[in-house]
C-alpha cells in the first residue's frame, strides 16, 4: 500500500456546520434533512458525544427530542462542556428539558395532561439582549406546531425569559437573557409544523451565521479533489455496482476522478432483475464510459442459499460470496494492469454508504439488529486486513435525493437518476423462505410486470421504491376447470423522501386490479396477488 496518504477533508472541514446531538428521537433525521435543504451543511452525532472528542468547531448546536424522560434515573445528557463553547444552542422537546433541568432539576416534571398532536403557539415578545426574539422573527403572533410530549417545564429556568406558549405550556418557548439558547416545547422539524423550517432558519442562519453553501456543484468538487488526494497517482480502486442510483453516481464519481484506475465490477448473482446485466452494461460501458466487469456467480450463489430459510442467513451467505468472488476479480484486475500505464496495486474498495445508513449506527438507540445492510459496516476483516484494501465512502454524508442531485450535476440520465433502489441481496430477500431458482424466476417475471405497468401509467417517479416480491406459501386459486395450487406475490410500493420512514403509495384500484390480472395469467406458479400497505416503521421496505 501507498504510504503517506492524506486523511481526506471531512465536509465539516469544509463547510459551516451545524451539529445535531440526537436524543432518540424518531424524527431527528428531519431536522437534519430540513437544515440541509436550507443548503446549510448539519451532522447528526449521539447525545453522549464528549466535546472533547469533536475534532472540528460547529457554528450551532442542537438538541433533539427523545423518548426519554431528563429526571428519571440513566436518562441520557449531553457533556456539559458544550454550553461553554460559546455558540448558539436550540433544544427540541426533549432538549428544551435538558436545557431547563440542568439549570434546576425542579423545571421538568410530569404534565397534567399530554400534549399530542397540532396545537397553537403564541409568540411572545421578551425583554432583554437582540438575540431574545430572533428565534420567531417573522412569524407573527401565533403559529400552527406539532406536539409529541407529556413532561413539560413547570418552572421558568433562572436567567431565561418566555419566548413562546400554548393552552398547556406556559413555557413552550425560552430563551437565554445574555446568551443564545433557547429552547421550544413543539417539534419545527416535521410537515404537521407548516412554518417550522423557518425557526430553524432563524436559529441556523440568522443566530448561528451558518452559511448556506452546502451545494452539490461545491461539494462534487471537493469530493474528486479528495478522491484523487486519498488514491494518489498509481492506485487501482475496485467497486460493486448494480445498476441503482447509489452505485453509479459512485462509479461516475470514481471515472471522473481517475479514470481508468477504477474499475466498477457488477457480480450476477443470479438473483438480479429481468436483463439488468445486459442494461447495467449498456449504461456503464457504452454510456458512461466505466471499466467494467461482469463476473457470473448465478450458479455459486444459488447453491450456497440452497435450503436456506432465515434472512439473516441469507444476507450473510450473500455477502460472503460476493466478497469469495470480489477478491478472486482484485488479483486478476492488478494483474491484467501490468505493464500497462495504470500499472499499481488495488488498494481501495469504494461502495455507496448513505448518510440514513450511517445514521442508523451514530443515533441514540441501543436496539437489536433489524437486518444487516449491505452497505454499512464496510469490508470484511479478511479484506481490510489480509488484503489491506481500505474504504471510499465518498456518498456517505448524503440522503438519497442529495444522491440524485448529485447524479444529475454529473450528467446520469434522468431515467436512472430515478431509478428504484435494488438492495445488494437483490430478489433473495424478495422471497420469503427458500430460494430456488424456479422461485427467482417467478419473481422476477411478476417485478417486471409490475414495474412495466407502473411506467406505462407514468407513475413511477412519484413513489421512491416499487417491487414485487414472493411468499413460498401456496393458495388454492381456479383456472379454468382446474384447481390450482400457487405461490402468493407480494406487491410492495412507498413513498419516502429519505427513507428513514415511509407509506404504501395510494394506487387506483382499477390500476392494481390490471396489474394483478396480468401477473396471474402471465406467471406460471402463481395464484394470487396482494398489495402490502404497511408503513415503515413499523415495517420494513424490503420483505427481509
Amino acid at each position: 500500500m501507498a504510504g503517506g496518504i492524506e486523511e481526506v477533508t471531512k465536509p465539516h472541514e469544509a463547510f459551516d456546520t451545524i451539529l445535531l446531538l440526537d436524543f432518540g428521537s424518531q424524527t431527528s433525521h428531519l431536522i437534519l434533512r430540513c437544515l440541509r435543504s436550507l443548503n446549510v451543511y448539519t451532522e447528526m452525532l449521539p447525545c453522549t458525544t464528549k466535546l472533547a472528542d469533536l475534532t472540528w468547531s460547529p457554528k450551532g448546536i442542537i438538541l433533539s427530542g427523545g423518548p426519554a424522560s431528563v429526571y428519571d434515573e440513566g436518562a441520557p445528557h449531553v457533556d456539559p462542556a458544550i454550553f461553554d463553547v460559546g455558540v448558539p444552542i436550540l433544544g427540541i422537546c426533549y432538549g428544551c428539558q435538558e436545557l431547563a433541568w440542568r439549570a434546576n432539576t425542579e423545571n421538568v416534571a410530569p404534565g397534567e395532561a399530554r400534549e399530542y398532536g397540532h396545537t397553537d403557539v403564541t409568540i411572545l415578545k421578551a425583554d432583554g439582549a437582540d438575540h431574545v426574539n430572533q428565534l420567531f422573527e417573522g412569524l407573527g403572533e401565533t403559529m400552527h406546531v406539532y406536539m409529541s410530549h407529556f413532561d413539560k417545564l413547570v418552572k421558568l429556568p433562572e436567567d431565561f425569559v418566555v419566548i413562546a406558549s400554548t393552552q398547556n405550556s406556559e413555557f413552550a418557548g425560552i430563551a437565554h437573557r445574555s446568551k443564545p439558547i433557547y429552547g421550544i416545547q413543539f417539534h419545527p422539524e416535521v410537515s404537521h409544523t407548516p412554518r417550522g423550517i423557518e425557526v430553524l432558519k432563524n436559529f441556523a442562519v440568522s443566530i448561528c451565521k451558518a452559511q448556506q453553501h452546502w451545494v452539490m456543484r461545491d461539494f462534487i468538487e471537493h469530493t474528486i479533489s479528495h478522491i484523487r488526494q486519498t488514491v494518489g497517482d498509481k492506485a487501482q480502486v475496485i467497486g460493486a455496482v448494480s445498476g441503482g442510483v447509489d452505485s453509479t453516481v459512485v462509479a461516475r464519481l470514481m471515472k471522473e476522478a481517475i479514470g481508468d484506475r477504477f474499475h466498477a465490477v457488477l457480480v450476477d448473482n443470479g438473483v438480479m432483475r429481468l436483463n439488468e446485466c445486459q442494461e447495467v452494461q449498456k449504461m456503464l460501458q457504452e454510456h458512461l464510459g466505466i471499466n467494467l466487469t461482469i463476473i457470473d456467480g448465478a450458479a455459486t450463489f444459488l447453491g450456497r442459499l440452497k435450503g436456506v430459510t432465515e434472512p439473516e442467513t441469507k444476507r450473510k451467505i450473500i455477502g460472503n460470496t460476493f466478497i469469495d468472488l470480489f477478491e478472486e476479480e482484485a488479483i486478476k484486475i492488478e494483474k491484467a494492469a501490468e505493464n500497462t500505464p495504470n500499472a499499481g496495486k488495488v488498494e481501495f474498495f469504494v461502495q455507496g454508504t448513505l448518510y440514513p445508513d450511517v445514521i442508523e449506527s451514530l443515533s441514540f438507540k441501543f436496539s437489536a439488529t433489524i437486518k444487516t445492510h449491505h452497505n454499512v459496516g464496510g469490508l470484511p476483516a479478511r479484506m481490510m486486513n489480509g488484503q489491506g484494501l481500505k474504504l471510499i465512502e465518498p456518498l456517505r454524508e448524503l440522503f438519497k435525493d442529495e444522491v440524485r442531485a448529485f447524479g444529475r450535476q454529473l450528467g446520469i440520465p434522468e431515467d436512472l437518476v430515478m431509478r428504484h433502489p435494488f438492495p445488494g441481496p437483490g430478489i433473495a430477500i424478495r422471497i420469503i423462505g427458500e430460494v430456488t431458482p424456479e422461485r427467482v424466476a417467478i419473481a422476477r417475471k411478476a417485478d417486471h410486470i409490475f414495474i412495466s405497468m407502473i411506467k406505462e401509467a407514468g407513475i413511477y417517479n412519484e413513489m421512491a421504491q416499487a417491487y414485487a416480491g414472493l411468499d413460498t406459501n401456496r393458495a388454492v386459486g381456479v383456472m379454468g376447470d382446474g384447481r390450482v395450487y400457487g405461490y402468493i406475490i407480494i406487491l410492495r410500493a412507498v413513498t419516502s423522501t429519505n427513507f428513514m420512514t415511509a407509506e404504501p403509495y395510494e394506487f387506483d384500484f382499477g390500476l392494481l386490479k390490471r396489474i394483478s390480472r396480468r401477473i396471474v395469467n402471465e406467471v406460471d406458479g402463481v395464484s394470487r396477488v396482494t398489495y402490502d400497505i404497511t408503513s415503515k416503521p413499523p415495517g420494513t421496505i424490503e420483505l427481509e
